[in-house]
């Protein structure tokens, strides 16, 4: 009866989370020592959120000599997906009930949506952090990733990882991932995000919850290529968009649309000025308007 009532409680902690109420890098559901006993006002609830989350690393480098198993079971470094394009990096474990899924649910759907191909443009790194999974679960859930993905030929630009405890706590604490396992539920609490990190290695974005915006997703991953992909308008949007940190999004920078107005209308006068000066100076034109 105890477990069902802690896995109820970790089930409606978790939900919370992917609905937002509170803070996007906070946790899925608090720590084993500090548990919610009924009646326990909220306010108090509250606090069990703050051991378990995301402690922003921006800028900082991954350890690319780490190894880990790929899903055919080889043995990799985390370098190995590095190098030529943006990784989006997300840290999940395969058997987790709900909340992983979803993580990568919601990546996949908003990947969906870019015109960018995985193993083109960027690659998708997924690393468990459980050192019980193996290479199978990590091959089963990639076929499941692959099957609602629907690009062929991007197989090779998704990949799922497992490893050893020294390696999961060097890369977790490269990127401030907290997490801890619950003994009564047996499962792990953990936060809700993915991150972008450029192609040597450094994070760039994070982004929280899970559901993310494609276009944030593409501005993430163009910045993380130093604007070496997207187009025009994505430097443009750039120009207009800022990353918040706190948020884990973009936002509109009014400052900077201001002043991309008033340059588009000094462009848009001088413009006017230079075709009006030309049509006054070419004697053709004037000379056909002095016979009319």
């Amino acid at each position: 009866m105890n477990r069902l009532v802690a896995r109820a409680r970790t089930l409606v902690a978790a939900a919370v989370i992917a609905a937002g109420v509170v803070h996007p890098a906070a946790a899925q559901f608090g720590p084993r020592n500090n548990r919610v006993e009924a009646g326990t006002p909220s306010s108090q609830q509250v606090n069990l959120l703050e051991d378990v989350r995301f402690d922003q690393k921006l800028d900082a480098q991954l350890p690319l000599d780490i190894l880990f198993r790929d899903e055919t079971g080889k043995t990799v470094k985390l370098g190995d997906y590095f190098g030529t394009r943006p990784v989006i990096l997300a840290l999940v474990y395969y058997e987790c009930p709900m909340l992983c899924s979803q993580v990568l649910t919601g990546l996949t759907s908003a990947l969906d949506i870019l015109k960018f191909n995985a193993g083109q443009e960027f690659d998708v790194v997924a690393v468990s952090f459980n050192p019980r999974e193996g290479p199978g679960l990590a091959e089963a859930k990639k076929a499941t990733y692959m099957e609602r993905y629907k690009r062929p030929g991007t197989e090779g630009g998704w990949h799922f990882l497992t490893g050893p405890p020294e390696s999961i706590a060097a890369l977790t604490k490269a990127t401030g991932f907290k997490y801890v396992w619950d003994e009564q539920t047996h499962q792990y609490a953990h936060a809700a995000g993915v991150m972008i990190a450029t192609p040597d290695g450094r994070l760039s974005k994070y982004f929280f919850g899970i559901e993310y915006s494609p276009r944030d997703l593409r501005l993430g991953l163009v910045q993380a290529s130093e604007r070496k992909i997207g187009s025009p308008v994505d430097q443009l949007l750039l120009y207009c968009y800022h990353y918040d940190p706190t948020t884990g999004k973009y936002g509109l920078v009014a400052m900077n649309l201001l002043r991309l107005g008033g340059a588009l209308t000094v462009l848009a006068l001088v413009t006017f000025w230079i075709v009006t000066w030309r049509r006054g100076a070419d004697p053709a034109v004037a000379g056909a308007g002095h016979r009319a």
